[in-house]
């Protein structure tokens, strides 16, 4: 079978990867894919938002499964535009359709969801400019910090969370009358700051089965000891230590099942992965918030860690047929490192070629801001390469990757030297 996986970052590299060990498939392709996946597979530089193109590219190529790895293409419903073309609608998609890819796409949603099935979430309200005075009054009922979250999608930058409750009121105006995010914070989702250690529970569901995938925690700031700036992702570990069966039985049983079992209830046929980002408050999990793909640079911790054919389970996933696959996973610890550009997450330089990569050889480098120029590789991203070291300990394989690390340069190359500091 030939597979076609859209997306550009390291995400869609561990991806690629990971689905080349699978002897069930014939060529893989990757749109637009990166300086990594044109390694592995065959790239071709189509924009994610033209689903005419994607539909073109799929029948020339004879795709019979796409997997989606951002989330934009599935809230602008690309699995829905699948379905609905007679030449595409037998082609399995992974990733949910337009009403389950709402989970992420509104936070809104996403919390009246969680509300109606059970999900343990944190106490909120939603506001307008319509309604903004009221939005002031729910905040004077909560303790600072106050987290104030657009709506809708805003590439990672519609979340704010602030200790002053004046400077909280104004950033609340700023989002709704003078739409600070765009669209997207039109409606603002104010909600009760949850206590706790963060970190992510991933799922795979056919609609009706699922399996647990590896935790993982990965590391938003800029800076060391979780300081600076947020950025898409820093690094990342998997397991998480405190994460014991004892709390992951508790997810399961109070988060994860009634996700599914809610899903169904609302007539959601949702096939493809959820990202469950949780706090653990003493051993209570509370959901922070879902999102309708794998995360980044969480994939390049989890996925290393599956020891099935993770092609076998994306197949159960398009025929339902999930709960008859093998699923195990490797007992080893895998952890991540980002190397992101000088500047980075504000204004960055790219065309900057990087060196050295090609002598690692304990790590696995994925690609995520890369680009092929002049036969040579540069960078093209913020984010530019995950270096991802698998070992019996945490330690040990932070040891690896920074070994590795030492021998990649770019101009301005920069990465955080204390991953997996607060776990240790």
């Amino acid at each position: 079978m030939n597979v076609l996986i859209l997306g550009s970052g390291g995400r869609e590299h561990a991806f690629a990867l990971k689905l080349s060990e699978s002897k069930k498939i014939n060529q893989l392709f990757v749109a637009p894919g990166n300086a990594g996946t044109d390694k592995i597979a065959k790239n071709i530089n189509i924009s994610l938002a033209d689903f005419n193109v994607i539909k073109s590219t799929v029948l020339e190529n004879d795709i019979k499964m796409v997997v989606v790895g951002p989330e934009v293409p599935l809230v602008d419903g690309i699995h829905d535009f699948f379905l609905a073309d007679s030449a595409l609608k037998n082609i399995a998609v992974i990733g949910p359709k337009k009403d389950g890819a709402l989970l992420e796409g509104s936070k809104d949603f996403s919390k009246q969801f969680m509300q109606k099935h059970g999900v343990p979430t944190a106490r909120y309200q939603s506001f307008t400019k319509e309604n903004l005075e009221e939005g002031y009054a729910f905040l004077e009922t909560l303790e600072p910090p106050f987290v104030l979250k657009a709506d809708g999608l805003a590439a990672g930058k519609g979340v704010l969370i602030i200790n002053s409750l004046q400077e909280a009121k104004t950033e609340l105006k700023e989002m709704v009358s003078n739409q600070k995010f765009g669209e997207a914070s039109s409606t603002v989702v104010i909600e009760e700051f949850l206590k706790g250690i963060e970190l992510s529970v991933f799922v795979l569901t056919d609609g009706k089965s699922y399996k647990i995938l590896p935790s993982a925690k990965d590391y938003k700031r800029i800076g060391d000891g979780d300081t600076g700036l947020n950025t898409g992702g820093m690094g990342a570990i998997s397991p998480v230590p405190f994460a014991d069966e004892a709390f992951l039985d508790r997810v399961e049983e109070l988060v994860v099942k009634p996700t599914i079992a809610g899903l169904q209830k609302d007539g959601i046929d949702y096939r493809g992965f959820i990202f469950i980002g949780l706090m653990n408050d003493n051993g209570n999990p509370s959901v922070v918030e879902y999102n309708v793909r794998m995360g980044d640079p969480e994939t390049e911790v989890v996925l290393p860690r599956i020891a099935s054919d993770l092609f076998d389970l994306l197949e159960g996933v398009a025929n339902q047929t999930l709960h008859k696959k093998f699923f195990s996973v490797v007992d080893k610890t895998a952890t991540t490192v980002m190397l992101v550009s000088g500047g980075y997450p504000e204004a960055y330089q790219k065309n900057k070629e990087i060196i050295g990569f090609d002598a690692v050889d304990e790590s696995i480098v994925y690609h995520a801001g890369t680009a092929l120029k002049d036969n040579k590789v540069v960078t093209s991203g913020g984010r530019v390469m995950a270096i991802t070291s698998l070992a019996n300990s945490m330690e040990e394989a932070l040891e690896k990757s920074y070994r590795s690390i030492n021998k990649i340069h770019f101009d301005g190359m920069n990465f955080r030297k204390d991953i997996g500091f607060d776990l240790m």
